[in-house]
């Protein structure tokens, strides 16, 4: 299985190539790289004047160095990240949803109601919080340690700690 492409937040505009000061405002994204996801960060400038090709963003401060990590993202930028893996085959997107779905059980956004097998493979049915609806996700079957390890690449990739 392939892994992730992660970086932490440079602190430098991938496309102005310039430093982003603590304290500032950037767009923190993922992009698709040769078939993996990789975090880039954009000024908002840079962002506002050229909008690069984006699979997901959103928006964050750049932390002090000597700030303790706290950065939060949003319930709404989770659920839509979760809706643009739907339609992903990719083993790799496939496991990262998954993991994804369970952060967001975990946070009640999302609530099991079945499963069924077609072809061997396991399907969750989930109901989406505040919605009138339904969303299916892949169990890939993913083991303890292996879902341990994508939960930590998951948050190293969104800058968040999902922990409590």
């Amino acid at each position: 299985m392939a892994e992730w492409e992660i970086r932490k937040p440079l602190g430098t505009c991938a496309g102005a190539g310039r430093a982003i000061g603590p304290d500032e405002e950037y767009i923190a994204t993922l992009v698709e790289t040769d078939g993996k996801l990789e975090r880039k960060d954009y000024c908002s400038e840079y962002w506002t004047a050229n909008s690069p090709a984006v699979y997901c963003y959103w928006k964050s401060v750049m932390p002090r160095a000597d700030a303790k990590k706290k950065i939060f993202i949003d319930n709404d930028m989770l659920l839509a990240f979760f809706d643009r893996l739907a339609t992903e085959t990719a083993e790799e997107k496939v496991n990262f949803r998954f993991v994804l779905t369970l952060v967001l059980m975990r946070k009640r956004i999302l609530k099991y109601d079945s499963s069924r097998t077609e072809n061997g493979t396991e399907i969750w049915t989930v109901k989406i919080t505040g919605r009138d609806e339904t969303a299916e996700v892949v169990n890939p079957r993913l083991t303890e340690d292996k879902i341990e390890q994508l939960s930590e690449q998951l948050g190293q990739i969104l800058q968040v700690e999902f922990n409590g």
